[in-house]
């Protein structure tokens, strides 16, 4: 059954470890995670950016297919169907659409434009028992069109957006979405604890969790970050299995390219990347 994330997340932050959210792109992706999840006895947050909604015909195929999945294969483990980076009215689809968690992001809005528009949501989200997560300060690199450059988020503005009881807040300390740069700079620890300190016991979330060394996500989550989100490495690590499968000829022989033996080494990938993260992220055997 799918829930939402507030409680896995809140458990999360008081046992000092992170909940991954891996982003699922199709039926592989989907299936991978959840089956990892449920090797593992992991909590885990399937999230769906508003591209790959479109790219899977809409939000309610989304959901329909994650629901159908989660029963077919018999997951116990909390799942949550999260939107990732959703604007103003994607929130609003995909909450008619049945997904059990959505994030706003209005970050690119004046202060108290995204003041206001979240207070709505918070209430929406609330009364039909959904969690949802606001983004204070935008988070670097480029994510369906949706571009920052890394910049931190002001503490204070933090704290005014946490107050609206947002179940999980995403702030900006310098990562990025994508392949990390050469010259990035690293994480802002400084502005995370600062941040931490505004919001108490409000779950953080780290985006662009692909590419960040483990003794800082280690430290992030020492810090208050209770939700990771990772997207590209598992891209990364499919197209990379992909490539070797066909280089070495592989849909050559026999029936190889059938679909369901093309696609298998890439989600074998991906099935390895969600553990990996998920062992990095403590969250192992925390379903229960």
């Amino acid at each position: 059954m799918l829930v939402s994330a507030k409680e896995m997340l809140d458990k999360a932050k008081a046992g000092h470890y992170a909940v991954g959210q891996f982003n699922i792109n199709n039926l592989e992706w989907t299936k991978a995670i959840l089956l990892t999840a449920q090797e593992l006895n992991s909590p885990v947050i399937l999230g769906v950016s508003e591209g790959a909604g479109k790219y899977m015909t809409g939000f309610k195929t989304v959901a329909a297919m994650v629901r159908a999945m989660d029963e077919e294969l018999g997951i116990t483990v909390p799942v949550a169907l999260h939107l990732d980076h959703g604007s103003y009215e994607g929130c609003y689809k995909c909450i008619k659409a049945g997904f059990t968690s959505i994030m706003f992001d209005g970050s690119h809005y004046p202060f108290e434009e995204n003041l206001a528009k979240s207070t709505e949501l918070v209430n929406v989200a609330h009364g039909l028992g959904l969690s949802i997560e606001c983004e204070v300060g935008s988070i670097g690199g480029e994510e369906d069109g949706v571009v920052g450059m890394g910049e931190c988020a002001d503490p204070n503005e933090c704290k005014t957006i946490a107050d609206l009881g947002v179940d999980m807040l995403a702030a900006g300390i310098g990562n990025i979405h994508g392949k990390y740069p050469e010259n990035w700079q690293g994480l802002s620890f400084e502005t995370l604890d600062a941040i931490q300190q505004k919001t108490g016991s409000m779950p953080l979330v780290l985006h662009g969790g692909t590419g960040i060394p483990s003794d800082m996500i280690k430290k992030a989550i020492e810090l208050g970050v209770s939700k990771i989100n990772v997207n590209t490495e598992c891209q990364l690590s499919f197209a990379d299995a992909t490539r070797k499968y066909i280089e070495a000829g592989k849909d050559l022989e026999g029936k190889g390219f059938d679909p369901r033996k093309l696609l298998a080494p890439g989600t074998e990938a991906i099935k390895a990347t969600v553990k990996e993260k998920m062992e990095l992220f403590g969250s192992v055997g925390k379903a229960n």
